[in-house]
């Protein structure tokens, strides 16, 4: 399966949709090219949304990191929207935690792109320890 990016907008601030996995290939390449594209019509805040995003390679890491780097060099920014177990355990492993902003609410994310409205950041330790709760009542 090849990912899937459908765009979208909301208060002025691009919406990347991603569905599949964010492997080295195509997908990171589409990414990229998808980011190009939205530079190059002013669009410098983006959130990605990874709620359908299965599995990130390295590669697609990688592809992540550039995203931030790119906005960042247009004075925009990225924010991480709907991570899964996986995603965090491989943001905390990289320490990449720390770079990114992440968030699991959508209107959350958008208000992070105004500096006049207070948001919600994605609190890693309760999701880890929430995690942990469920594991425990299920086995």
């Amino acid at each position: 399966m090849s990912l899937e990016i459908s765009r979208r907008e909301k208060e002025g601030v691009a919406i990347l949709d991603l569905k599949g996995p964010l492997t080295a290939g195509a997908a990171a390449t589409a990414l990229r090219d998808t980011l190009r594209q939205l530079m190059g019509e002013g669009r410098a805040n983006v959130v990605l949304n990874l709620e359908k995003v299965d599995y990130i390679d390295s590669t697609g890491l990688g592809a992540l990191t550039m995203c931030y780097t790119a906005l960042r060099k247009q004075s925009g920014r990225l924010a991480l929207l709907n991570l899964n177990r996986r995603h965090v355990e491989l943001l905390v492993l990289t320490k990449l935690s720390t770079v990114f902003e992440l968030f699991d609410d959508e209107q959350q994310a958008i208000n992070s792109f105004f500096p006049n409205r207070q948001i919600r950041r994605f609190d890693i330790l309760n999701f880890i320890e929430e995690y942990r709760e469920k594991a425990e009542s299920a086995g």
